[in-house]
């Protein structure tokens, strides 16, 4: 993102006291990124001020913003930052330090200050902070189709496309306001690879094998989907890990052939899944779209649907069973998506009516 606006506040009950520390990014149309406040225990009001702005920095930085627009109540500490007046406390200068250093990445930045009323948000989360005396974040809605704009889909694929061949008919029939910008398949020969191209889909092939480090693997697929302006990506059959950079957090989703937080994790995918399912005599499976997070099968879990295990089943009877269900759960979880019928909070996917 090349602008992010941050707002932060800091507070205490005493001098020092119970504190926290709260921060929320948002694009410069007002659109809410991330939001967060953090318990600190027995600290001094300066020292949660500061501690909210290195946070926000942080995760500015994280989110890759170019340029940012700082807004903090406190008047004393805005001065500090601008250089108008002297650190000369023990306890905050190494915060101010690492705030300067971390305002010296930006290409420009502003620092300049809000009165409280229109910081009421950064100070909300404070105080629940310091309420429930833990860390939290704010419920952040996501995304939401500008003025019923087919949402663009990027999917990434490593098999038969299956899973995008779904999508595209679910596009194609007028039951999902979408459209495909980007195919990326991690294999050259298959299946899915020649589905894409049948269907004149925009297709690039990037493979693990042809980066040195996950590294640039990961910078390469973040490129394209960045030249294809998706706002949404659909992880159909991906079998390689890439790591997701915090401006597509909330913003990949993946499907897996069982229903999460079960039979999940590194090396379990296709039939090990359901072979999986079948030794421990489960009575019913099924499928989970989730949001992908930097860890296998972590993410928020959005939707989820389930089907019967019967007796004499195998893991293909069992994988094209599920297959049903995964048909109607994706199209479902990426409507929902576009017309941003839900919100995540503290890692929870909450369905708005």
């Amino acid at each position: 993102m090349e602008k992010i606006v941050i707002n932060t506040d800091g507070g205490s009950r005493g001098n020092p006291g119970p504190a926290a520390a709260a921060y929320i990014l948002a694009e410069p149309g007002g659109k809410k990124i991330a939001g967060q406040a953090f318990f600190l225990g027995e600290q001094t009001n300066n020292f949660a001020e500061y501690t909210a702005i290195v946070q926000a920095l942080e995760a500015a930085k994280s989110a890759g913003a170019k340029t940012i627009e700082l807004n903090s109540d406190s008047e004393f500490i805005v001065k500090q930052l601008n250089g108008q007046y002297k650190v000369k406390t023990d306890n905050i200068r190494p915060l101010f330090v690492k705030a300067m250093e971390l305002l010296s990445e930006f290409q420009s930045w502003q620092i300049q200050y809000v009165p409280r009323e229109k910081n009421s948000e950064a100070d909300e989360l404070v105080n629940r902070a310091l309420n429930l005396e833990k860390d939290v974040k704010m419920a952040i809605s996501v995304a939401k189709t500008k003025s019923g704009k087919p949402l663009r889909l990027a999917v990434l694929i490593s098999g038969g496309g299956r899973t995008m061949m779904n999508i595209l008919e679910q596009i194609k029939a007028g039951k999902l306001n979408a459209e495909i910008v980007l195919v990326i398949s991690s294999r050259s020969t298959v299946a899915g690879v020649e589905r894409a191209k049948e269907a004149g889909l925009n297709l690039k092939i990037i493979r693990t094998k042809d980066y040195p480090d996950i590294e640039q693997f990961s910078n390469r697929i973040v490129e394209q989907l960045d030249k294809a302006k998706a706002d949404l990506v659909i992880q159909g059959g991906w079998l390689c890990f890439w790591k997701i950079p915090a401006k597509y957090i909330n913003r990949v989703m993946n499907i897996h052939p069982a229903l999460l937080p079960s039979f999940g994790g590194k090396g379990m995918w296709g039939h090990h899944v359901h072979e999986a399912v079948l030794a421990a005599g489960c009575k019913v499976s099924g499928c989970t779209v989730h949001f992908c997070t930097n860890e296998y099968d972590k993410g928020p879990i959005i939707v989820q649907r389930c089907c019967p295990v019967k007796e004499g089943d195998t893991a293909d009877s069992l994988a094209e069973r599920v297959f049903e269900q995964e048909c109607i759960a994706y199209p479902e979880a990426i409507r929902l998506y576009g017309e941003g019928k839900f919100e995540v909070e503290n890692s929870l996917v909450k369905i708005k009516q």
